[in-house]
């Protein structure tokens, strides 16, 4: 069985009510489309967990790019790196609710973190697979075919426009498949409350808002999240079980 799912956004609560209902075996693959740290606070011990599990696949996220950038180790080993450069991305990490990733990160000994970083740098930006003869493209935020054009004056790299780009769905998607993308919650998409999974013709959005709080405030859709999972075999959705 293939299962897909994005934006655990650190809350080990959520992510472990899936992993009870999914049952994943050793035949079994789990993508997981980026943003796996930040907001809740154990992302990295997700992320342990993750490395640890060798049919688990993983996309960068953004949160994940932000993370990197902040400690002084970008995607792209070639960028330029200096003290102000990385007192700002710390600033934007911490703008994004970073803080409780970088608190765990520096009770982490120095190999510990090297193999984190390591295991980063190695992940990808898009999968491709064909399910029951369907081809689907993983994303975190856009395919990286859809750069170009006005996107260029937008994003400095494809990557940066395949990590953080938000995909509308009257937006055209290259080539024949199905992309399946996180990144943007699906209240974006729909009014369902909790969020859900929005599924059209030629894409699929997965974000149900894991992020949000435990928690919701009366009258506030936007925290009635939770976490999404979606099994492309059968196309049948899981969510994890939410606190009254």
């Amino acid at each position: 069985m293939i299962y897909v799912l994005s934006d655990i956004h650190g809350n080990l609560r959520r992510f472990n009510s899936i992993l009870e209902q999914i049952h994943l075996q050793p035949e079994d693959t789990l993508y997981i489309l980026g943003d796996v740290i930040d907001r809740h606070p154990y992302g990295i011990q997700i992320l342990c967990r993750i490395m640890e599990m060798p049919n688990v696949k993983m996309l960068l996220g953004n949160h994940e790019d932000m993370m990197m950038r902040a400690l002084g180790s970008p995607y792209d080993t070639d960028e330029l790196v200096n003290d102000s450069i990385i007192a700002e991305a710390l600033r934007h990490w911490y703008h994004d609710e970073g803080q409780v990733t970088h608190e765990y990160w520096k009770r982490l000994d120095k190999e510990q973190q090297r193999a984190i970083l390591d295991y980063l740098h190695s992940l990808p930006l898009n999968i491709d697979v064909t399910v029951n003869g369907k081809d689907y493209k993983l994303v975190h935020g856009a395919p990286l075919e859809m750069y170009g054009g006005k996107y260029r004056k937008q994003f400095c790299d494809a990557m940066q426009f395949a990590l953080y780009k938000r995909l509308e769905l009257s937006e055209e998607l290259p080539g024949d498949c199905t992309v399946i993308f996180g990144h943007n919650p699906t209240l974006d998409y729909s009014d369902a409350c909790p969020m859900r999974i929005v599924q059209s013709d030629d894409r699929i959005a997965i974000d149900c808002g894991s992020a949000a709080p435990e928690v919701p405030s009366f009258g506030n859709i936007h925290l009635y999240g939770r976490l999404g999972c979606l099994r492309l075999d059968d196309m049948k959705e899981f969510y994890s079980e939410e606190r009254q």
